[in-house]
């Protein structure tokens, strides 16, 4: 945590604010002119590739390189199409092909340390010692894929949501802190993370009468417990208003994302300049093209018509 903010600056994230807006706005900026745009080349994907390019110090040039690994990487998580082996045999080659790329990228900032992520974890040494070389990479490599994969759907799903719900556009527009609870109900409703399949029993558990022996490899349905009717009145509804919600977006515990905050401050900003800006967006297909995966669930487009696109104002 320490690199990303916590527990020493704590405000890493929200001194990004102003940054992140000068971003969406640029982005947003480029569609005007236009009477249709894809919400997912267009935005939601290049916002928060360029934001954890910075963060990590990554070279922006580098991206189409890495973007193709994540890619693979996140296309063959999980169940999806075709033949498993072959999918796991390109995931393989993908994560070896990053974590090239990345352990060649540590070490040149282990020599050169700037005031980036990647320089601070192959630089620091704290109670412990420092990073391994396999901790540096894996940890990087991590940040990477899911600093923007995760966003981009996040981003997508929103604006697909707020677009079956055009009332909250205009609600929006006039409440611009109901962006806050919309991106939480979000999270809840239309989460981009299904499943976590790399979990193990701690003990046995036992669910509805059968018993999951210790060491038993288990996948989470984060989806599916954020709208546990037991726990969430009418959970099938989108309602920002819910006086509590709670949800299961960014996981829990040990493994709560600790990229929550600039996700959450991402999707914010994007879906509130897209409520604010276009005028009298629209679907032009529904439901869209989904990625073949259900672990990671997002549009792989989204198209969307609209009249015209309204000067930034912040």
């Amino acid at each position: 945590m320490r690199h990303f903010g916590p527990p020493h600056s704590p405000r890493v994230v929200e001194n990004m604010r102003g940054e992140l807006h000068e971003i969406v706005k640029d982005l947003i900026d480029g569609v005007a002119g236009r009477t249709q745009a894809d919400i997912v080349d267009d935005i939601a994907y290049p916002f928060p590739v360029t934001v954890i390019c910075r963060l990590l110090g990554v070279p922006r040039e580098d991206e189409p390189r890495f973007h193709a690994w994540a890619e693979q990487i996140v296309e063959n998580i999980g169940p999806g199409e075709g033949d498993q082996d072959e999918r796991a045999k390109r995931r393989t080659a993908a994560v070896l092909a990053l974590a090239t790329y990345l352990g060649e990228l540590a070490q040149a900032h282990r020599r050169n340390p700037g005031d980036d992520m990647l320089s601070g974890l192959a630089t620091y040494e704290g109670p412990d010692g420092s990073l391994s070389d396999t901790e540096l990479i894996t940890t990087a490599a991590l940040l990477l894929v899911a600093g923007h994969e995760t966003t981009v759907n996040l981003i997508t799903n929103g604006m697909l949501t707020l677009l079956r719900n055009p009332g909250l556009i205009e609600r929006i527009r006039d409440e611009p802190d109901l962006i806050i609870h919309t991106v939480e109900e979000l999270l809840r409703f239309e989460p981009p993370v299904h499943f976590l399949p790399q979990r193990v029993a701690l003990d046995d558990i036992t669910i509805a009468g059968v018993t999951i022996p210790k060491g038993s490899s288990i996948v989470l349905a984060l989806a599916s417990g954020s709208r546990d009717p037991a726990h969430v009145h009418d959970p099938e509804r989108f309602d920002p208003d819910r006086p509590y919600i709670q949800h299961l977006g960014f996981g829990g515990g040990i493994h709560h994302c600790f990229g929550a905050p600039l996700a959450r401050l991402e999707a914010q900003i994007a879906l509130r300049e897209l409520a604010k800006r276009l005028v009298n967006p629209r679907l032009v297909t529904d439901p869209p093209p989904y990625r073949p995966n259900s672990t990671l669930r997002g549009p792989r487009h989204l198209l969307v018509e609209y009249d015209r696109v309204l000067p930034y104002r912040p």
